[in-house]
């Protein structure tokens, strides 16, 4: 039975003294025994959190009743336990660093690829003119993406501005592009308009929301999160495996982080390699001094200090 609640969201919003927002959204949360990560910038919140129903609901009809964060489009899952040990909310320059040594270049309030529904998506993605971009890292289309999108090989979304002298040959192309909960797309649609491309869309809260909207029609594997799920099931309709086991090469959905900090590469792992493995990646990772305990789920709570995720 479902007892907790798991939610994703981002706003763009002014924040003033993101600091003290910050330390005092912490101490709220932490009233309402929530657990989860939230970044806080002048640009608005990132976050995803879980807790009981009732916290959840708290939680999110407070934001709503902030004029700053009325827009908010939450996406719930249901979990049988949290989704995270402990909480954090961190001030940052940005709620989803852009990569650009000038942020300000680029402003999602102002302009940003025109939003579409599930269906909309759906039937645009059949088209002859239309280009689908996955703006992900590697490890999260590694896993799953959706049948014929353009993938970028990218460690980190602070890479895509780099990335885009590849994608030139498609400014004549309508492009559409997706993310885990969509705040990636705010950046990457509004930096694709910026650099000369005219038709730009944005599939609306991402992955997680077409998966409930549509089934997860067309989207091949499983989706990368940034809890300790490591990755969800989306399709329902069609679904089919794309990534295979790090160690052993059968086909999987499931992804653990290697257990050796020092790697902590992300791949596909069976439960029989993760076992024998104890969760690390290689022989050598296994061995390793530092190699943490092998719980079973391939997630490992990050260090308070280390830089948050972006959803």
């Amino acid at each position: 039975m479902s007892t907790f609640n798991i939610l994703l969201y981002y706003c763009y919003a002014s924040i003033e003294q993101p600091e003290q927002f910050a330390a005092e959204h912490m101490d709220w949360c932490k009233s309402l025994k929530l657990r989860g990560r939230i970044i806080v910038a002048p640009e608005g919140l990132n976050g995803t959190v879980s807790g009981s129903p009732e916290a959840c609901k708290t939680y999110m009809d407070t934001l709503h009743a902030d004029p700053r964060f009325a827009h908010i489009d939450f996406k719930v899952d249901e979990s049988e336990s949290h989704a995270f040990n402990r909480m954090h909310v961190r001030a940052k320059p940005e709620i989803v660093h852009s990569g650009l040594r000038n942020p300000e270049l680029i402003d999602p309030t102002k302009k940003t690829g025109k939003h579409v529904d599930g269906k909309t998506f759906l039937e645009l993605k059949q088209q002859e003119d239309v280009v689908v971009l996955d703006v992900r890292s590697n490890y999260e289309h590694g896993v799953g993406r959706f049948a014929g999108a353009i993938t970028l090989d990218m460690e980190n979304f602070r890479e895509f501005p780099e990335k885009l002298k590849e994608l030139e040959y498609l400014k004549d192309k309508k492009i559409v592009t997706y993310c885990t909960g969509g705040i990636k797309c705010e950046k990457a649609s509004a930096l694709l308009l910026e650099k000369g491309f005219k038709d730009v869309y944005q599939l609306h809260g991402g992955i997680i929301k077409y998966a409930k909207e549509m089934g997860g029609e067309d989207f091949e594997g499983v989706c990368y999160v940034f809890d300790q799920r490591v990755t969800v099931p989306v399709n329902q309709v069609n679904p089919k495996t794309i990534s295979n086991c790090y160690v052993c090469q059968t086909p999987v959905y499931r992804m653990v982080n290697c257990a050796n900090p020092e790697c902590n590469v992300h791949v596909p792992m069976c439960e029989a390699c993760g076992k024998n493995l104890e969760g690390a990646c290689s022989n050598e990772c296994q061995t390793h001094s530092r190699k943490r305990p092998y719980e079973g789920s391939g997630y490992y709570a990050k260090p308070p200090l280390e830089e948050l995720q972006s959803f």
